[in-house]
């Protein structure tokens, strides 16, 4: 009875090892020499997710991983069908990017059933279970977009937000600049319009926005795309009195800076860095390392001064 019980013992410790190792990417006596990796990223156009890719190839060469890198270019359907191919793939993980925090739940649940660990990076999921997320720390971000706003309109004023609500990121980052501007009682946010984080329609919104508000005298774009919109919109209207305040550091709007336009500042995210630390993130987890739930990725702030004195 004792010797059955101890073999019964011996075989489900080794079961369980086995079911451990083959969820981390570790077959036990089979070292997995290289590693695919789905990558669906929300586009291909913005340099903020050029550069994130770019740093992603990097590191996935120097550690024999093989990268699938496909665009939503922000069409969640399209994304869904991307998920639902790299299952079909049987890829070792996945990284999304969402193109909808709310909605990318389903696909990544699927992901789930299928046994694929997935990381999100930049945006955040609201449902599903992710293995870890890599992001910059937007609600700090935000906040400093915020503080910077209320500072150059020396606290009274009325403020826009060009919004895009369907990712968290973006949401993280309002939350923050809501916070700041909230410090300034003679600020008035009037607005919050959606634009898709897409430059042209950005330029239609705030177009549509100088109608119905003249006299606005701040805009916060919330990422770059947006903010270089509104920007053609103001300087076509000859508003050149509003303060703009923009967010990524990308170098178009860095150029816009440097020039003294009315985009004044630019809250400054390091995709590379996000690139770089998911897929360490992710090799971690196939070889059975302990990986957090969530990676911030430190922030920024750029103006004219700052990029004049060489801040990157």
């Amino acid at each position: 009875m004792k010797t059955s019980f101890v073999r019964f013992a011996a075989v489900a410790v080794i079961a369980a090892l086995v079911t451990c190792l083959a969820s981390c990417g570790k077959q036990p006596g089979a070292e997995k020499k290289t590693y695919t990796v789905g990558v669906t990223l929300l586009t291909k156009a913005h340099p903020f997710y050029q550069e994130m890719e770019a740093a992603m190839q990097e590191v996935a060469k120097k550690n024999n991983i093989k990268l699938n890198v496909q665009s939503a270019e922000f069409d969640m359907k399209d994304q869904q069908s991307q998920i639902e191919n790299f299952i079909a793939q049987k890829v070792d993980a996945m990284i999304v990017c969402p193109a909808d925090s709310d909605t990318i739940g389903g696909a990544i649940k699927e992901a789930n059933k299928a046994k694929i660990p997935v990381f999100t990076a930049d945006i955040s999921a609201n449902s599903g279970d992710v293995v870890c997320h890599v992001a910059s720390d937007n609600v700090a971000g935000g906040r400093l977009a915020g503080e910077y706003m209320g500072k150059a309109l020396n606290g009274k004023g009325t403020v826009i937000i060009i919004d895009h609500p369907k990712v968290m990121s973006v949401r993280d980052r309002t939350k923050g600049f809501v916070d700041a501007i909230g410090k300034f009682p003679g600020i008035k946010i009037i607005a919050r319009p959606p634009a898709d984080g897409e430059r042209t329609k950005a330029m239609d919104v705030m177009e549509t926005m100088l109608q119905s508000h003249p006299d606005v005298n701040g805009v916060f774009g919330i990422n770059d795309s947006s903010a270089l919109g509104a920007l053609a919109a103001i300087r076509q209207a000859k508003k050149d009195k509003i303060i703009l305040v923009g967010y990524d550091g990308d170098p178009e709007a860095r150029q816009e800076i440097l020039k003294g336009s009315q985009l004044k500042a630019d809250a400054v995210q390091f995709p590379r860095k996000i690139g770089t630390t998911t897929i360490e993130m992710v090799l971690k987890y196939l070889k059975c390392e302990k990986v957090p739930a969530k990676v911030p990725v430190e922030v920024g702030m750029i103006d004219k001064a700052s990029l004049e004195a060489g801040a990157k």
